[in-house]
Order: structure tokens, then sequence, then C-alpha cells
């Protein structure tokens, strides 16, 4: 990520010559057994152009997991999509067959939204 400005955490200015900045680090989790993670599944369509999405929040993982997940949920769905920050989008109202088939696969599932 280099050493941007924007990355570095509570120092405005120092005077002392041999200072070094601490810069943020995003640490990648570990993925967790499916029975311990708590996921969200719900309708988004704020700034989507009022297009509905699907949106799955709330894994906890490496980004590896969170993109296969995601690829499994798009084939089941039959769908396109992406994944990142920790959130699966998926196009249009999905929320019955993604809830179903994580449920099956033994992940906490709530159902938010409307």
């Amino acid at each position: 990520m280099g050493k941007s400005k924007k990355n570095r955490i509570d120092v405005v200015y120092s005077t002392n010559p041999d200072f070094e900045y601490d810069f943020e680090e995003n640490e990648e989790q570990e993925t967790i057994e499916p029975k311990l993670q708590d996921l969200r599944v719900g309708l988004d369509k704020k700034q989507r152009k009022g297009k509905v999405v699907t949106l799955v929040t709330g894994f906890i993982g490496t980004d590896s997991d969170l993109v296969e997940l995601s690829k499994q949920l798009k084939s089941i769905c039959g769908v396109g999509g992406s994944a990142k920050d920790q959130e699966i989008i998926l196009q249009g109202d999905q929320r019955e067959k993604v809830s179903n088939w994580l449920l099956n696969k033994g992940y906490k599932v709530k159902k938010i939204g409307g």
C-alpha cells in the first residue's frame, strides 16, 4: 500500500528527526467455521440508480474465502455480483435462494429489511 500520508495514524507533526510514522495495516482475519458465522441477508438500492441488489454482510474471514463464497452464490442464483469490503453483492432480489443455501451449508442467517 505504500507510505501514503492518508494512512498515517494520530500524528500531525514531529520535530524528532528519527521519528517514523505508524501506518494502518489491514490484517486478514482467519476464516471461522460456518456455524460460528453470523451472516445478514438484505436488500439495498441506495446509490445504485434504483436497481435492487441483495447484500450478504457479516462474513469474517480472508478475502479469498469471501470471493469463493461469492462465486458459489452467484452460480446458485444465476446472477452477477461482486465481493469486497467483507460483503457480497448480488444483482436482484435473491434473498430466499441465498438464505436457504447458506442455511443448508451451516451458516447462521438473518434476513434484514423488508
